[in-house]
């Protein structure tokens, strides 16, 4: 039986979803209503793809044309969206991060446990056809066992291309925020958990100037760090550092890069569902291109989505998973807490490591 998806928030993001979920995942889902805050942006959306459009949130929620709220707010609404969701007894999928703070993630993920609702959240990209295939790559010991990572994920932000970039300097937004939900994300699915972390975050500029349409020569200001550069220890044993930064023009670093004992394995971006994979095999000088194992190359967003749905009907587990999500979000905020203090951030959370979308053998 489909799934009827309820979707709070048409912005930026979610055309993608919607031509996605009516298209690509029309077997396991149904979009059946929208909303938004601005009126013109849910009328455009509801007309567009021929879904009906409920002018009130709460409204949306509590139809009992629902059965799954896609929640695709700004990061700052995420908490009061899902946790009014779980309380009405409906699944919740939402974009990322889970929530701005720890505690009201740990809120949200509560009531849905007690209600026994699922909790799903963005990204998906780890489901793709690019980091399946690298996840069958060290689930099959081609590169031996995994012993060090690296993630970068370096540019100058928004303001030059977004038309409303000012949230991603505020709080729950920011390069780690933003960001780095995906490199962590795809780190976690190919390294297991992480338990301890260190950092150090700063703001480079206090205000930035949006030179982007239609707020071309506005000037916002920065309420989060800008530069986060982090380590990290692996449940495993390995270890890994990871940079986000939206301070950096250009640079010529890879997005992430996993070093086994018996070779090396270069990851696509993560905040893409294909890319290119290359492996390089113990004392082997060039790397090798690896043939993607999975269709879903191109950008699939509404796969975890969709897994989540077939999860509800089948009584499986969810891969792009509420306990996933906030460990995740701890990870994030642990690198902040360290360059605080200046000590090690212990993470209390832990999380499975998805099930592959591609079984070895």
């Amino acid at each position: 039986m489909l799934k009827r998806i309820g979707v709070v928030g048409c912005g930026n993001i979610s055309d993608i979803y919607l031509t996605n979920l009516t298209v690509m995942f029309n077997k396991q889902v149904e979009v059946t209503a929208l909303t938004d805050l601005k009126p013109d942006r849910a009328e455009k959306a509801s007309a567009k793809y021929n879904v009906h459009y409920i002018k009130n949130t709460s409204d949306l929620i509590n139809s009992p044309q629902t059965d799954i709220i896609l929640n695709i707010t700004e990061p700052n609404s995420h908490y009061k969206v899902a946790l009014e969701t779980v309380n009405a007894g409906k699944h919740i999928y939402g974009e990322k991060p889970l929530c701005a703070t720890r505690e009201e993630a740990l809120e949200v993920l509560k009531i849905a446990e007690k209600n026994k609702l699922l909790v799903g959240n963005a990204p998906d990209t780890f489901l793709g056809a690019g980091i399946q295939t690298c996840r069958k790559i060290i689930d099959e010991g081609q590169i031996g066992k995994p012993v060090a990572a690296v993630a970068f994920m370096v540019n100058h932000g928004h303001e030059s291309w977004h038309p409303g970039p000012e949230f991603y300097y505020k709080n729950g937004g920011g390069p780690m925020f933003d960001m780095g939900p995906y490199y962590l994300t795809a780190l976690i699915t190919l390294m297991g958990p992480i338990t301890r972390v260190s950092g150090s975050a700063k703001k480079s500029f206090d205000k930035r100037t949006i030179t982007s349409e239609p707020l071309n020569g506005k000037v916002i200001d920065v309420d989060v760090p800008t530069h986060i550069a982090g380590v990290m220890d692996f449940a495993s044993g390995a270890a890994g550092t990871i940079i986000t930064s939206f301070d950096v023009y250009s640079h010529t670093l890879p997005c992430i890069e996993i070093y086994g004992s018996e070779g090396s394995l270069r990851v696509p971006d993560p905040n893409t569902f294909g890319g290119k994979v290359f492996i390089s095999r113990f004392r082997e000088e060039k790397w090798t291109e690896a043939p993607l194992l999975s269709n879903y190359s191109e950008n699939s967003r509404g796969l975890g989505l969709a897994d989540m749905a077939d999860a509800i009907s089948t009584g499986r587990s969810h891969r792009a998973s509420g306990e996933l999500a906030y460990h995740v979000l701890e990870v994030m905020h642990g690198f902040h807490d360290a360059s605080a203090s200046g000590t090690y951030y212990n993470v209390k959370s832990s999380c499975r490591q998805p099930e592959p979308m591609i079984q070895t053998g």
